[in-house]
């Protein structure tokens, strides 16, 4: 086969994934602008015989959406932020500093990987109720503070950092903050960009534990939120799918903004690591 006709072949078989992944997608967007009812006609139409934006106008009026999107909101960019201080810290620490059983450690934390998060969420809920965080955000943020993943993956990313370059800035009088802040964190750049949205994703899509630690409607997360409308508004599918939208618009477009640094991170950590 020429070098042509397979290169087009392959075009052509990524452009029909692209098509068939983001078909699902770009039919939601055009229901949520559908009058009510008219996604239910037979056979259901593709584009909204007129536009309108009732569907969203009613989902903030009328529904917890808004309050549930600030929730959200909120929820995962405290995740990220706290996530990115304590994985970053104890990923560089298991890299470059030395201190008795680090490597013992490092390998009982990354057998913990295979454990389901599933399996931990009972003992979790009555250790947070013990100390009485049930129904409040802290409660929701503790468990993403440190994860496995994330220490694992800034640690393989920062054993690429040169140790003669850490040791040239202790020579010169740079305290380990200084270094940690001047030299360490400028190089872990990309793998930051990657641990940021992949916790980011992970807060704003988690369902089950806002779910079970939030029990106050006031406090729900956005999919806690779109759950109970399914709930009250089964038979609505054009409210329904401007919910859709609402949860899926802000995450994908975080990823478009920094995709080329999330790629970045990915293919120098598979080089590096």
């Amino acid at each position: 086969m020429m070098p042509r006709s397979r290169a087009l072949l392959v075009n052509v078989a990524l452009f029909a994934a692209a098509a068939l992944s983001l078909g699902p997608l770009l039919w939601m967007v055009s229901v949520s602008f559908m009058a009510p009812g008219e996604a239910s006609s037979s056979p259901p139409p593709l584009f909204p015989h007129q536009a309108t934006l009732e569907n969203y106008r009613q989902l903030f009026a009328q529904t917890r959406m808004g309050r549930g999107f600030a929730n959200s909101l909120f929820l995962a960019t405290a995740a990220t932020l706290l996530a990115l201080l304590f994985n970053v810290s104890a990923g560089y620490a298991f890299a470059k500093l030395r201190f008795a059983g680090r490597e013992r450690i490092f390998r009982i934390l990354l057998g913990a990987l295979i454990i389901p998060a599933q399996v931990a969420m009972i003992p979790l809920f009555l250790l947070l109720k013990s100390m009485g965080l049930v129904n409040t955000y802290l409660g929701v943020l503790l468990p993403s503070v440190a994860n496995v993943f994330g220490i694992f993956l800034v640690r393989q990313y920062a054993l690429s950092i040169p140790d003669e370059l850490l040791e040239a800035a202790r020579i010169d009088g740079a305290g380990e903050l200084r270094l940690f802040w001047s030299i360490v964190l400028p190089a872990l750049g990309p793998i930051l960009v990657t641990l940021a949205i992949f916790t980011f994703l992970g807060s704003w899509n988690d369902f089950l534990w806002p779910l079970i630690v939030l029990t106050d409607d006031d406090r729900h997360t956005l999919p806690v939120a779109l759950a109970s409308l399914t709930r009250e508004h089964v038979q609505d599918s054009e409210l329904m799918m401007a919910g859709g939208v609402i949860t899926v618009l802000p995450v994908l477009a975080l990823f478009l903004v920094l995709q080329r640094y999330y790629i970045q991170g990915l293919l120098a950590g598979s080089v590096k690591g």
